[in-house]
């Protein structure tokens, strides 16, 4: 190596350490482009998102058929559904679960498609920030308290609750305790 190559060197070195400098330096005198979600935005963040955003799955219990099309449908088995014949009426079937796990869940909507109803939706809920990860698992029926299955009237419309209303009391705060399995110990 000669001496001008030398020198050339360590002049090429000063020029890109100087460049990438003023760089950083530009940055320190701009405003901060950090937000402090959620405290300090504008609008809500749901209020944001597109029309098609896919958050959170909801089931209206209330117009569930029982098919168990969007448990079949699932990719992931992300979706449970039990249904049982009521003892005291033969004829009478009765959902004794419905649980969605959010922590599986892909999100992909193949569920909401076959529903012949339009139980199943994606809402606009996305927050899943939690201690217990098993508090992801939705349950949207209390096991002792079954739900009938919604009988189909030909050329009546679907009663369906507001998007996001079944969903907003059955999330549990971030913080909840984990859920005790039936044996008395922790779920795991």
């Amino acid at each position: 190596m000669t001496a001008s190559e030398y020198f050339d060197n360590i002049r090429t070195t000063v020029t890109s350490f100087w460049a990438g400098l003023t760089v950083t330096a530009s940055h320190v005198l701009r405003r901060p482009m950090t937000v402090q979600y959620p405290d300090r935005t504008a609008v809500p963040v749901k209020d944001t998102l597109p029309a098609r955003y896919r958050g959170f799955l909801e089931v209206d219990t209330a117009i569930c058929t029982g098919c168990q099309a969007c448990e079949r449908a699932c990719p992931i088995a992300c979706i449970a559904v039990e249904v049982e014949k009521d003892a005291a009426n033969p004829k009478q079937r009765l959902m004794v679960r419905f649980d969605i796990d959010v922590a599986k869940c892909m999100f992909c909507g193949l569920c909401v498609e076959p529903c012949p109803t339009g139980a199943i939706q994606h809402t606009r809920e996305f927050e899943s920030a939690m201690t217990h990860v098993e508090n992801l698992t939705f349950r949207f029926i209390d096991p002792s308290k079954p739900v009938p299955v919604y009988k189909v009237v030909k050329g009546e419309a679907y009663p369906r609750r507001a998007l996001g209303e079944v969903l907003r009391a059955v999330i549990k705060r971030w913080d909840t305790a984990a859920p005790k399995d039936p044996e008395g110990g922790k779920s795991a």
